[in-house]
């Protein structure tokens, strides 16, 4: 009896029959003994998967053969790409082809069943669970989100209820003094008069007693009043005021209510799980308490307007003449470039392949500066070209005024083509006043410091007016004048006022954060480089200031 079976039948060789098996052919299903493997194998015109007894596999369900009845297709022709059984490899259809054992790739295909499974066991399926909870997590805390947004609503609403009610009182309470003032004149008059009369009638009565009399005495001493009282007391003139209301400008009130951000909805589909693990947010960068300059570059301009970054360490700028310079931080001058046209340049812009883009608002065009070479790419009619800035997918937006100055766009070029003008609002209204300096956002927002209407103007990437920033409320005092523009990794709003020497920052939605000071005087231009290093042209010292502010 075989050892390993004492309790059991010997199992036998399926060839010679006497000798106790060892192994087993699953193609064939064929149990063989040791001596007779290497005979089962000299068929080398079959393929064959021999494996020790003891790990054999249960007995597959193989599909029969829909071609010889009673026989199962155990195999599979890979140029045909169906089962076939063994009378089908044995007729010759398949010869030359390459024939493949189920069982053959049943080891690979179970590991790789093994792998799916982990993977979704461990990896697929928590994610989609983590993400439905997520997705309840986000339903349940609707309810208090929107909840805030309309406390604060209803907050802000309170707070005007209760400025409007101050101007009332006010109004109410500058209503009475003036009334009372008015009455208390007419009172005075009216004693006036009143005294007067009496003496009138005292003058009468007299007069009346004298008549009566014969008292020749009273009558020769008689002087008469009547020239005193011919002049009539003064009398009491006034205009009454009058209440004036000014029509009510539903878009400022809304302005001065508060912007509510759109809702932004957006569905990724397709994303495998490696690319949205990939997806990330910029890291946030939080404001510094006090921004702190890093270096000054004198540029040697008379009077500088522009700069723009080509790296962390060399920095365009345009001044007041005809040579736009390249600068590193120690004002080493690395390079210069003289216009095309001799003309001032009007703005100047980097591309994102490195290249200088100019305007020339004398000649109507827009410039572009490769290997030293100029070459017009744009050339408008009926409007001149102002400032210019490079887009995310390598665009040109391009701010422009008409030739008479009454009109004022933004216009988006791709190359030479004109793919987007922006002018009007939802209303049919002038969305700029001027063509000013111009930026866009990380969230697509092309923002422009429109100095003529003392706001800086920001639409989507449709166009469509999102909010006017017109100052922060602190500012009393002077009116405010944007003027360079830019923003950066976190979608900050940064803009030059020159009349109060500062910079202000803005989040994407228009909200106020705090000014950079950092003694500037008269910032002009603006860029930011990748690290979100703040460039700082000042007009009149003709220096770019290095400011590190997050």
């Amino acid at each position: 009896m075989h050892p390993r079976r004492s309790a059991q039948e010997v199992l036998l060789c399926n060839l010679c029959g006497t000798v106790p098996l060892e192994s087993r052919c699953e193609v064939y299903n064929i149990n063989l003994c040791k001596a007779c493997v290497g005979e089962h194998f000299s068929d080398s015109s079959k393929q064959h998967y021999v494996m020790p007894y003891l790990q054999r596999k249960s007995t597959p369900n193989y599909p029969k053969c829909p071609k010889h009845a009673n026989e199962l297709c155990k195999h599979h022709c890979e140029k045909c790409g169906i089962p076939v059984c063994i009378t089908c490899i044995s007729s010759g259809k398949h010869k030359g082809h390459k024939i493949s054992e189920f069982l053959e790739k049943l080891s690979s295909k179970t590991q790789s069943l093994h792998k799916d499974l982990e993977e979704l066991e461990t990896r697929i399926y928590p994610r989609y669970e983590e993400m439905a909870s997520d997705v309840q997590t986000e339903k349940a805390e609707i309810e208090t989100n929107y909840g805030k947004l309309t406390t604060f609503a209803e907050q802000r609403g309170e707070i005007l209820h209760r400025e409007i009610t101050a101007i009332l009182n006010q109004r109410k309470s500058a209503i009475q003094e003036m009334k009372n003032k008015h009455l208390s004149t007419l009172n005075k008059n009216t004693e006036e008069i009143t005294q007067k009369m009496a003496e009138l009638k005292q003058i009468i009565s007299d007069l009346k007693s004298i008549l009566k009399s014969n008292d020749v005495s009273l009558t020769s001493t008689y002087k008469s009043r009547n020239s005193e009282f011919r002049t009539l007391p003064p009398k009491v003139r006034a205009t009454l005021p009058s209440f004036t209301p000014q029509k009510i400008n539903k878009d400022q009130l809304n302005e001065m209510f508060g912007c509510l951000s759109p809702l932004s909805i957006n569905t990724q589909h397709g994303d495998t799980m490696k690319s949205a693990e990939a997806v990330s947010s910029p890291p946030v960068k939080p404001l510094l308490d006090d921004p702190c300059l890093t270096a000054a570059i004198d540029t040697g301009y008379c009077n500088l307007f522009s700069v723009s970054c080509l790296s962390e360490d060399q920095v365009w700028a345009r001044g007041e003449n005809k040579t736009m310079k390249l600068l590193n931080p120690q004002s080493k001058l690395l390079t210069s470039i003289q216009t095309k046209s001799g003309n001032y340049p009007t703005d100047i812009a980097v591309t994102r392949d490195g290249y200088l883009v100019y305007t020339d608002y004398s000649n109507n065009t827009v410039n572009l500066i490769k290997n030293k070479k100029i070459r017009t790419v744009i050339t408008l009619q009926g409007w001149r070209p102002l400032y210019v800035c490079c887009t995310a997918g390598n665009d040109l937006l391009v701010t422009m005024d008409s030739y008479d100055g009454e009109q004022s766009k933004v216009v988006r070029y791709s190359g030479s083509t004109e793919k987007q003008s922006i002018q009007f609002d939802d209303q049919g209204r002038p969305l700029y006043s001027s063509g000013g300096y111009i930026s866009e956002n990380r969230n697509l927002d092309i923002c422009v410091a429109d100095c003529v209407a003392s706001a800086v103007v920001v639409v989507n990437q449709s166009g469509k007016l999102r909010f006017r920033y017109t100052g922060h409320p602190s500012n009393t005092w002077q009116s405010f004048n944007p003027f360079g523009i830019t923003t950066d990794s976190q979608s900050h709003i940064l803009t030059a006022e020159f009349n109060n020497d500062c910079i202000h920052i803005l989040d994407q939605d228009g909200q106020f954060l705090r000014y950079i000071h950092c003694d500037l005087h008269a910032p002009w231009g603006l860029c930011v480089d990748i690290r979100d290093n703040l460039f700082v042209a000042e007009c009149v010292t003709a220096k770019v200031k290095k400011i590190q502010y997050l």
